[in-house]
């Protein structure tokens, strides 16, 4: 009984600890698609960018050998350089590759992000850079155990993660709901010339979108990084994964729903976890795409999204 409920309680803070980062990067893709209608696949190379600027920066600052103690303020500010760096690359790919082509079809779009994301990562390789080898994230909180339940450890590095990630999603949802700002990217999202004609900066409304995903997705990385402290090269095939998980979360949430890419970050995350644990390990990412082919079939427009109507 006890090992059983153990197994439960661990597996609940993993897939806690894990949804609230699939959270984080959601909703870059939900965001972006809600003003523009289309789907940044580069968004999940700008997680891998915040991972390695992350470490590029703890090894500059002298934390990347296993005896330097990094003092408490030195993980929140690599998190904050790594969202400014991540922001200021959202913005310049914004500029440089999507506002050109704002009204093309959507075809072109989402090649040239496709494009953009093999740039990304293909960049990120160079020795000049990152490299192409992976590394180890230095150790900037300690893994103690902040507590025990049933036998399961809670670490300080899964407090940390979510709880930080459970902020930056607050943060936004009152810039969404409670600002100006929010007002104006909520009232492009529904209609950008009315939005255009009744005085918004539509261009910086988007960039702005593209500044705020992106540092989110860098902190998704960094935090990652901090529980899973083997980094692998920009290309590999998991940084994928991970940025497609997250696109599930929000479509399963309902894209385009900044509550729904929340919500549905944390379903996959318990998803792919209580799946791993009580069925198969080999299933774990079989789990995840399985209850995105059943919202599809009977909940096309998401748990939380609506559907639309277009007028032919």
């Amino acid at each position: 009984m006890n090992a059983a409920l153990q197994t439960f309680f661990e597996t609940l803070i993993n897939g806690l600890a894990v949804g609230s980062l699939y959270a984080l990067v959601a909703l870059g893709y939900t965001m972006v698609y809600g003003i523009l209608k289309f789907i940044n696949f580069a968004h999940s190379d700008i997680v891998v960018l915040g991972a390695w600027i992350a470490f590029v920066l703890a090894r500059s600052l002298g934390y990347a050998t296993p005896d330097a103690a990094a003092p408490w303020y030195a993980g929140l500010l690599i998190l904050l350089v790594a969202m400014t760096a991540c922001g200021a690359i959202g913005y310049a790919v914004e500029r440089l590759a999507y506002k050109p082509l704002r009204g093309a079809p959507r075809l072109n779009v989402l090649i040239t992000a496709i494009g953009v994301s093999l740039f990304l990562q293909n960049t990120g390789q160079l020795s000049f850079l990152f490299g192409a080898s992976p590394q180890r994230m230095p150790s900037l909180l300690p893994d103690t155990p902040l507590l025990t339940v049933f036998g399961a450890r809670v670490s300080l590095v899964d407090v940390v993660g979510a709880g930080t990630a459970v902020l930056l999603m607050v943060g936004l949802e009152y810039l969404i709901f409670h600002t100006k700002l929010g007002r104006a990217m909520r009232a492009v999202s529904y209609n950008t010339s009315v939005a255009s004609l009744m005085g918004v900066n539509v261009n910086a409304v988007i960039s702005f979108t593209f500044v705020v995903g992106s540092a989110l997705a860098a902190a998704a990385g960094f935090l990652y990084s901090m529980k899973y402290v083997g980094i692998k090269q920009p290309a590999d095939a998991g940084w994928v994964m991970l940025g497609l998980k997250a696109f599930v979360a929000a479509v399963v949430g309902g894209i385009g729903n900044i509550r729904g890419a929340m919500i549905g970050g944390v379903m996959i995350g318990l998803l792919e976890f209580f799946g791993a644990a009580y069925v198969s390990t080999q299933y774990r990412d079989v789990y995840v795409f399985a209850l995105l082919i059943l919202v599809l079939l009977f909940r096309p427009a998401g748990l939380f999204g609506r559907a639309t109507v277009e007028k032919v």
